[in-house]
């Protein structure tokens, strides 16, 4: 995608209580991204499930496509808004199958589609009186990371659960990635002990701006996030965050800074020579691996996968 580099620019991660209501949860995203744009954000990061977000009792009533309405009418607010918009994740149709992806879009303003990623971990975890929950049981993994390069900076995509797996943050790193997203729906229960710090250990270790829009509440009786959306900077630092509520969370990303931390520590830089041939990783941007390209299915305009 061509255009010139942008070193400084505000980020909005909104914050949602979705449900299994879409024209509802529709409706409520469409005004928290107006009020972003509006507070001058260049990127505005929608949560996990922002327009569905199912019962676990229930079965999966809802799922769209690349060139469904869904995507098309938000394509069509970040052409109107002028912004960079990622759809935090939407229920992705597969053909002939009865699971989904859960796809996270990137869409620049033109409303191209810049990049798609379809989540790798899922969360497949049942703790006794606490939790359960089965993600495999209606999706379907991706099968590759995936990095955006837009004028903004190089973006590495993830989704909730991926968070625990710190070599795809590696990957992304190695291979230039500046801002990492992590959109989430994470557990009530997990969360006041492990979400903040796990973001801020991907940050640090990474020396990534990263962005974590969430769910946060009662979504329904057997299901409850923990919210906290933050924004966390190259050093570890929270710069923005929200603990309860929907809203807005808006920072300011600085890749300068980043540059800073990472001349002044060069972490990257001293990943062993064992490890790097594991990775595929190199320590600063170079030509974009081969691995990392995913098309979306489907219509769409403009630059596909990673660019």
């Amino acid at each position: 995608m061509a255009g010139k580099r942008v070193g400084r620019w505000r980020v909005a991660a909104l914050q949602m209580t979705s449900t299994g209501a879409v024209d509802r949860n529709v409706r409520a995203a469409e005004g928290l991204i107006r009020e972003a744009a509006a507070g001058g954000a260049r990127l505005v990061a929608l949560p996990e499930n922002f327009a569905y977000l199912r019962s676990e009792e229930s079965k999966l009533h809802f799922s769209t496509t690349l060139d469904g309405d869904l995507v098309g009418s938000l394509r069509a607010l970040a052409r109107e808004l002028g912004i960079h918009l990622l759809l935090g994740s939407i229920p992705e149709a597969i053909p002939r199958s009865r699971r989904v992806h859960n796809t996270s879009v990137l869409v620049d303003p033109r409303g191209d589609l810049v990049a798609v990623y379809r989540k790798l971990h899922l969360f497949d975890v049942s703790i006794p009186g606490k939790v359960s929950l089965r993600e495999s049981q209606h999706v379907a993994p991706g099968s590759r990371p995936v990095l955006a390069t837009t004028p903004l900076g190089r973006f590495g995509l993830s989704i909730c659960y991926d968070l625990r797996f710190p070599e795809l943050y590696r990957w992304l790193a190695l291979h230039g990635a500046q801002v990492l997203f992590v959109p989430a729906a994470f557990t009530a229960y997990t969360g006041p002990f492990h979400w903040l710090p796990l973001l801020r250990a991907r940050a640090i270790e990474n020396q990534c701006w990263v962005v974590a829009p969430a769910q946060v509440g009662r979504h329904s009786r057997d299901r409850q996030s923990h919210g906290e959306t933050v924004v966390v900077d190259p050093w570890g630092e929270v710069v923005a965050r929200k603990a309860r509520g929907c809203g807005v969370v808006s920072a300011e990303i600085d890749l300068g800074r980043l540059d800073r931390v990472r001349r002044g520590l060069p972490c990257l830089a001293h990943v062993s020579r064992t490890f790097r041939p594991l990775l595929g990783g190199r320590s600063r941007s170079g030509p974009q691996p081969r691995g990392a390209r995913q098309r979306p299915r489907g219509k769409g305009g403009g630059s596909h996968g990673v660019a």
